[in-house]
């Protein structure tokens, strides 16, 4: 059901108000509770969390919590990057995509559900799996510090340092990368966290 507390999400949007409007009632008529989780409508069952609705420039989309273990018999499943692990998204370029697709969006929706149900979880890779950039395990090597307080991070944060610092191509950016960063990480701060 509708959650007042909600409405202005939809009220306010600028860009992609029908869509969102159609995608709402879509996911509602499933029968999930509404919050606004992240900045953005979030549904979810038993208080475990199903899709989420957001937008971006390009498109508008469901973002399925679990997505990779739903059967993606029509293929328009999403893995936004390859680093996303457990989520997918179905995006919408207009109104009558989602409308054409109705049905559809309602058997993943309740797919999604009986994942929850079944209390299936996505194996997720271990921190260890990820990359690890040269520049920062010799630093781990030279600071003992630095590795406990990296060590202590959740896997989530380390897992954002590795990524960041093992996508830059060069040595150069890898190295600045990693020295500006040492003062969060000793502060036990995230990637993005002042």
């Amino acid at each position: 059901m509708m959650n007042p507390q909600v409405d202005f999400y939809f009220n306010e949007a600028k860009n992609w108000s029908e869509e969102l409007a159609q995608l709402r009632m879509i996911v509602l008529d499933c029968g999930l509770t509404e919050e606004l989780k992240w900045g953005s409508p979030c549904y979810s069952f038993q208080e475990k969390n199903i899709v989420l609705i957001h937008v971006f420039k390009e498109y508008c989309a469901l973002l399925f919590f679990k997505g990779a273990l739903l059967n993606n018999a029509h293929g328009i499943l999403i893995q936004q990057t390859k680093n996303v692990q457990a989520a997918r998204q179905i995006r919408f370029k207009n109104t009558l995509e989602i409308i054409e697709q109705k049905a559809i969006l309602k058997s993943y929706i309740y797919e999604a559900i009986e994942v929850e149900k079944a209390g299936l979880k996505v194996d997720l890779k271990k921190t260890t799996e990820f990359a690890m950039a040269e520049e920062f395990k010799r630093k781990l090597t030279e600071i003992p510090a630095l590795k406990t307080a990296f060590e202590a991070l959740t896997p989530g944060r380390q897992r954002a340092y590795l990524l960041y610092f093992s996508a830059a191509k060069q040595a150069k950016t890898r190295e600045s990368r990693v020295e500006k960063h040492l003062p969060q990480i000793l502060n036990g701060k995230g990637l993005n966290e002042e």
